[in-house]
This record gives structure tokens, C-alpha cells and sequence, in this order.
């Protein structure tokens, strides 16, 4: 019979372990990586600033290999050894940045992952004074009346309030900061890890990870750990710590539904040529219900429950939506009446966004000739991306649409009333780690060493990550365990990480390299 540790006693034992090593060897670690980083908050923001400045952006393949370089500098510097950039046997792959310290008695082996690529930026949608690859600094959220802040003087206190703004400030380029600088605060203070180290830095997460599994099986051997610790994605949303188990796959799935061939007059040819946005929105609407569950054929059907300890988990997470809702200004939320936690333990259907002709100063009367969406399926345990596009495809034909994954041509655009082309993305599916297994009561245990509150333990996070080629290649668990700041706006304009998210990172980090 399987032994479920309760989740009860570990969240209790935990707690408590933090509040009896306060004065004992854990503190005492806690309070030199906490010493060294107030006396060197100038040097480490002014390094960060360095990184944060160079684009990392998939289309810019100048800037990641040259945020990887700058990333391996930056390794050497600590002292780390055996740097090096691990390279795919595809061409054009970004490298990711891997080192390691080996330390004399140490029975484990931790890597610790964070990537270095950012999504795509679009300036003109950022706040006048913010550039995504200038990072300044602001006195708070600028959402909530935080006003721009000129570069403090050397000596000058940092408030850890403050919000630094930049692409990939907190997603992911503050993930590998806090790893790098946890580990510089050690090494100065003579501290020695208690478990080997690993560092791998990836360059195309924000793409879908579609080389990692190249990469790890290319350098499988060197890559031998007892877990990878996942250094990305915000705190939660209660400003509490957190250890999360698990992370859902994703997969977008581009839809693009077929009008006449040209533009048409809307007023000689309206009520008669069918207007392809029309039609694309009522194909969406006819995925959802007014709850705002997916209507698709099947999409819930192959989900793996959650365990005892994982529901009980969820019980435990606090609540914010009511919060939420004030902040982000919405009165009815989706969900039918389910916590936010319980809705990012489910697959879901998002809409990225939609194209069609112009509006605004741009509209013209006209009946367009296509129109663009782009979908995001979020998937959990049990979900299988490429079993969960084809739901997709059979919900768009069971609406009467004919669909391509090519352009249509004469001959189907004659035969077919309803044509949607349909350009699925490569994907990747959902993973979690038990939360009764010893290595995760290890992490827990370190994390919770740092506050006195109880942290939160989530069974899955809302963002993705492709943890599952970590098990699939390497046969490896993996625990997540952020730092950023939930109100971050990763993936869109004014991304920003507050310096004390940042600060607190450094000392998560410290923690787990000196985990018992």
C-alpha cells in the first residue's frame, strides 16, 4: 500500500521548523546571504540592469547568444566551473548556459533552472518613459501611481518596494539572478552547499521549449541530478511563498476563417457575401458556455484527478478573489463559483487575440476577406496537446466548417460554404510531482525556513512549463519554486519585478542549495 504523508502534519512541521531554527544554523545562513546582499543591493541591481538591457527575444538571435555569454561571464565571476554552452544538433538553436560546483560529501545533486529568452515586445503598447530594453525603476506599480525614479546614488537605501521595469525582469531573467546571486552570497561567506549544484539556463521556453528535449538528451549524462528546482512564475497572489508540484502543458492553435478573395464594399455587398468575422466569432462563442467552461466535445474526459492530499492542498491555498476582482475591476468572474485554484487544476480554452480588417481611426465599410484568432490550451495531468487539438478540429467541424492546414483553393473554396484553416503549434503536456515524496518534503522544508508564515503548496501553477521533457529525457523530478511578484505583467507591456521579491529570491535560493 502506497504511504501518503498528510499534508496536514508536513505543513505543520514545516511551519514550526521555522519558527524553532531562528536562532539556530538555518537563521544564521538566512542572516549572512541577507548581510552580504544589503551590502551589495548597488552592485547586484547594476549588474541586473546590465542584463536586463541586452533583447532576448526569439527574433532577436543576435541578443540571446549574446544573453547567454553574458549569463556565462557572469558564472565564471562566482567561480562556478565547468561552464560552458550547451549546444543542439539543430542549427540556430539558442545554447543553454550550464555549470556546476561539486561539493566533497554531498550525497545529491540539485540543478537549478531558470530561461533567459522573453516573450515577443511591442514598445509602442508600453507606458510613455518605459522602453522594454532601457530597465528603470519606478516608486511602485506604476498601475497604482508609481511614479519613474532616477538611478539611486551608490549607498542610497533601495526600497523593496520599488518595481524595476524591463522585458523578462521577472519572466525569467530574475530566476536566474536570484540562482546566481544565492549562490555569490554563499561563496563569499565561505558557506558550502550541502547538495552538488547544477545551473541550466534556457533560450527558447517562451517558444514552447520545442529543442529542449534535444538538448537533454544530447547531454543527458551531464545532466544527472536527483531534482531540478524551477526558479520561474510569480509568488502567490498573497504576497506568500510558494513550492509548486506541478505545471500545466500548452499548446496555440492558430484559426483562420475564409471570406471572398478580395475586400468588399459593405453596403453593395452586405447581407449577401459572408463575412469571415462574423463567422469566426461565432465559432468561438460556440466553445464556451456563460460560465465560461469549454463546450468542446470531450475536452474534460481524460483528466487525472487530483490525490487526497493535493484536494486538501487546494483547501489550504488563501483565498484572494475578492481582492482580485477589485483590483483587476471585473464583477462576475468565470467558473461557475470555483477558486482560482481550483479552475488552474483544469484544462482550459483561451482566446490570445483576434484580426480582422481595421477599427478605430483605421475602419473602413468593408466585408473582410479573412479573420485571425489564436487559441491557448492550457493543459493538465492526463491532457494530451496533440489529443487535445484534435477536439479542437473535431468541434470546428462538427459547426460545418470544412478545415485545411493549408491555404484553401479554388476548388474548396467552391465546394466548402464554411472554410477555417486550423495551424496548430508544437506543444507540450502537463506534469506533476507527488507532494508526499521525500525530496519535495526536503525543498519544503527549505523554503519554509526562510518566513515564519505558512508557505503555499500548489499542486499545479496556472503558467506552463515543459516540465515533462525533464521526466521523459532524464527520468527527473522537478519542483517550482518562484520568486516574482504576482502583479508582474509578464507576457505584456510593463513587465516589472519588485526589488523585494527579487532580495527574497537570493535568500529561497540560498536555502535550497543548503538543504538538509
Amino acid at each position: 500500500m502506497k504511504h501518503t504523508y498528510p499534508l496536514g502534519r508536513l505543513l505543520g512541521f514545516v511551519a514550526t521548523l521555522g519558527l524553532l531554527l531562528a536562532a539556530g544554523p538555518a537563521a544564521s545562513i538566512l542572516q549572512q546571504v541577507r548581510q552580504y546582499r544589503q551590502q551589495h543591493e548597488h552592485e547586484l541591481l547594476a549588474e541586473y540592469l546590465r542584463l536586463l538591457a541586452i533583447p532576448s527575444v526569439a527574433a532577436d538571435s543576435a541578443g540571446l547568444r549574446r544573453t547567454a555569454a553574458t549569463i556565462a561571464d557572469m558564472m565564471r565571476q562566482r567561480g562556478l566551473t565547468h561552464v560552458q554552452l550547451l549546444r543542439a544538433t539543430t542549427p540556430g538553436v539558442p545554447p543553454a548556459v550550464f555549470g556546476e560546483v561539486r561539493v566533497p560529501g554531498a550525497t545529491r545533486t540539485l540543478v537549478f533552472y531558470a530561461h533567459y529568452d522573453g516573450q515577443p515586445v511591442n514598445p509602442a503598447q508600453w507606458a510613455p518613459g518605459l522602453s522594454p530594453f532601457k530597465p528603470v525603476l519606478a516608486s511602485g506599480s506604476l498601475a497604482n501611481g508609481g511614479q519613474l525614479l532616477p538611478l539611486p546614488a551608490p549607498g542610497t537605501p533601495l526600497n523593496p518596494e520599488w518595481r524595476l521595469y524591463a522585458r523578462g525582469s521577472s519572466d525569467d531573467k530574475a530566476g536566474v539572478m536570484s540562482i546566481l546571486s544565492a549562490y555569490q552570497a554563499l561563496a563569499q561567506r565561505g558557506i558550502k552547499p550541502t547538495v552538488n549544484l547544477k545551473f541550466f539556463f534556457e533560450g527558447e521556453e517562451e517558444k514552447g521549449s520545442p529543442h529542449l528535449a534535444e538538448l537533454l538528451h544530447q547531454h543527458r549524462d551531464l545532466l544527472k541530478s536527483d531534482l531540478w528546482i524551477i526558479c520561474d512564475g510569480p509568488v502567490h497572489q498573497s504576497g506568500r511563498k510558494q513550492v509548486v508540484f506541478g505545471a500545466r502543458g500548452d499548446v496555440n492553435v492558430g484559426l483562420t476563417v475564409y471570406g471572398p478573395k478580395r475586400p468588399l464594399h459593405s453596403g453593395h455587398y452586405g447581407n449577401w457575401a459572408p463575412n469571415p468575422a462574423l463567422g469566426l466569432a461565432q465559432l468561438l462563442a460556440s466553445m464556451k458556455d456563460s460560465t465560461g467552461r469549454v463546450t468542446i466535445a470531450g475536452f474534460y474526459d481524460d483528466v487525472v484527478p487530483l490525490t487526497a492530499a493535493e484536494l486538501e492542498a487546494v483547501r489550504r491555498v488563501p483565498a484572494v478573489e475578492a481582492d482580485l476582482q477589485r483590483e483587476l475591476g471585473f464583477a462576475r468572474p468565470d467558473g461557475a463559483g470555483q477558486s482560482l485554484v481550483a479552475l488552474i487544476n483544469q484544462p482550459s480554452l483561451n482566446i490570445n487575440g483576434l484580426r480582422s480588417a481595421n477599427v478605430g481611426a483605421q475602419a473602413a465599410n468593408v466585408i473582410p476577406t479573412t479573420a485571425e484568432a489564436m487559441l491557448d490550451l492550457r493543459l493538465v495531468l492526463g491532457n494530451d496537446y496533440q489529443r487535445q487539438t484534435e477536439k479542437v478540429v473535431r468541434h470546428l467541424q462538427r459547426q460545418g466548417y470544412f478545415v485545411t492546414r493549408a491555404e484553401p483553393t479554388d476548388a474548396e473554396r467552391a465546394q466548402h460554404p464554411r472554410l477555417v484553416r486550423v495551424t496548430p503549434e508544437t506543444g507540450y503536456n502537463a506534469q506533476r510531482t507527488p507532494l508526499d515524496s521525500p525530496v519535495a518534503r526536503s525543498v519544503v522544508q527549505a523554503v519554509q525556513s526562510t518566513v515564519a508564515q505558512p508557505i503555499v503548496l500548489l499542486p499545479t501553477s496556472g503558467g506552463s512549463l515543459p516540465l515533462y521533457v525533464f521526466k521523459q529525457e532524464l527520468g527527473a523530478a522537478t519542483l517550482t519554486v518562484p520568486v516574482a511578484n504576482y502583479d508582474n505583467n509578464q507576457h505584456a507591456e510593463n513587465e516589472n519585478i519588485r526589488l523585494g521579491n527579487l532580495w527574497d529570491g537570493i535568500e529561497t535560493m540560498a536555502a535550497l542549495m543548503t538543504s538538509k
